[in-house]
């Protein structure tokens, strides 16, 4: 094919759309309707636990539309890193909304699910082998790591989506993968170049992020052989040559070198040019071939949490912020001992939000010029018994710890919630992200097929 139309439909599923986009979009006859399912950008807990990222409600809706519109016009509907953290939870929680959609609204397809979530006696035997690599700044796996982790899946590549879409699936539903890959999948399937497919897959998989003014809708990517075209459904959206080009250097270490499993695109020449007033077409890019690599994500439950959320705008406080704190973490540390929790049993974090809150000690410039502050005051232990416990504590000493030229005798902070104490969810943490070398991009992404 000379060019290949990829719909995306959002950054990301559930995060909504206007219906009107997507009736544009379906007007210029889409090849395939794709949507980014996950990301680590919310953090391990979702990986960990199993829960979706967004509700089951906000993907249903989109989901509804979607298929609604891909089974009408005849085209696949595709999803990568199904719920989240596309492990098995995520993904089956995903095909039981598409399946219960199908059920109301009488429709019928052919569906693929893709797994993504790894045996560990496989990452084990990858380990021992030593195909596994750590990223940077991580520390080398062990045996020990991936035991503690509560599920590790592998970011799977193009190839698990086009060998579903050559098998006859209409509907695609598959667990983590690289967030460009779907699209990148469906464009080289149609026999278009890597280089323009990754790099529509990069534009794509957050929707028209690319336009302005930003938002969460429909984008269009026409990938020819030399270049890709993008251009916003929504009228208010337009993309343009600086729009495209500030998306295009987003969520890497490098603005113009993108690992991707098994090559390096490489956007450093790319062009950036305006067909008219709503698109551009960008061109340039390059896509070396370099040995297949998997990345593996794993979390691993690190605790339980309590937080409590509380503000002040006592200027003798502010004024004296850092020294406060302090006598707040001794007080803390004392009277936990005294009912039986040591200082290495648990750990303590409040963050002040009006003086540093955002990068704590990574804030170049340190300075207080709020009239008012904000804490969240966290506390995690091994049991959310303790965890409470010494959250108590903590709340009372942000409450009464004295400073200097105090004059307010009764509470040094106020609570915007009753109670001001909040269980929260389990902690957890990113235990693995390495990188595993396989030989066959689909061995370990198997696929199960359904007529629904």
């Amino acid at each position: 094919m000379q060019e290949y139309r990829l719909l995306s439909t959002s950054g990301l599923l559930g995060y909504g759309f206007p219906e009107a986009s997507l009736d544009a979009g379906m007007a210029r006859e889409p090849h395939m309707i794709v949507v980014d399912g996950g990301s680590t950008d919310p953090g391990p807990y979702y990986l960990g636990s199993g829960k979706c990222v967004n509700s089951l409600m906000s993907m249903k809706r989109d989901l509804r539309l979607m298929l609604r519109a891909a089974r009408k016009h005849g085209v696949p509907m595709v999803i990568g890193s199904c719920g989240g953290g596309g492990a098995e939870p995520h993904l089956q929680t995903v095909a039981a909304i598409v399946r219960e959609i199908a059920r109301e609204d009488g429709l019928h397809f052919r569906l693929a699910l893709i797994h993504s979530e790894q045996d560990k006696g496989w990452v084990k035997k990858k380990l021992r082998d030593g195909k596994i690599e750590a990223l940077r700044n991580v520390p080398a796996l062990d045996d020990t790591a991936i035991d503690r982790a509560a599920r590790i899946v592998g970011m799977m590549g193009p190839e698990p989506f086009q060998r579903a879409l050559d098998d006859g699936a209409d509907v695609v539903l598959a667990g983590r993968s690289s967030d460009p890959a779907p699209w990148a999948g469906c464009a080289t399937r149609a026999q278009l170049p890597p280089a323009p497919s990754w790099y529509a897959g990069k534009m794509l998989e957050c929707g028209a992020t690319a336009a302005l003014p930003k938002g969460h809708d429909c984008l269009l990517t026409n990938v020819e052989r030399d270049g890709v075209v993008l251009e916003a459904m929504n009228p208010i959206r337009l993309c343009t040559p600086f729009s495209v080009a500030n998306h295009s250097l987003h969520e890497n270490s490098s603005p113009c070198f993108h690992i991707e499993p098994g090559g390096l695109l490489d956007t450093s020449d790319c062009k950036f040019q305006a067909v008219n007033e709503r698109a551009v077409r960008v061109s340039g890019m390059k896509w070396t071939q370099r040995p297949y690599t998997v990345k593996l994500e794993g979390a691993e439950l690190v605790g339980y949490r309590a937080i409590t959320i509380c503000g002040t705008r006592d200027p003798g406080l502010v004024a004296t912020i850092d020294d406060f704190l302090a006598a707040v973490r001794e007080n803390v540390a004392v009277k936990a001992e005294d009912f039986g929790v040591s200082p290495d049993q648990y750990k303590l974090v409040i963050r002040t939000y009006g003086a540093n809150g955002v990068m704590s000690a990574w804030e170049p410039v340190k300075r207080t010029q709020s009239h008012e502050l904000g804490f969240v005051v966290e506390a995690v232990a091994d049991t959310q018994e303790t965890a409470n416990a010494v959250l108590s504590i903590a709340r009372v000493q942000m409450l009464h710890v004295d400073f200097p030229g105090r004059l307010c005798k009764e509470g040094n902070m106020a609570f915007p919630y009753s109670p001001s104490d909040i269980e929260t969810a389990p902690a957890y943490r990113f235990s693995v992200f390495h990188t595993v070398a396989i030989d066959d991009p689909c061995a370990p992404f198997p696929i199960e097929y359904e007529m629904v």
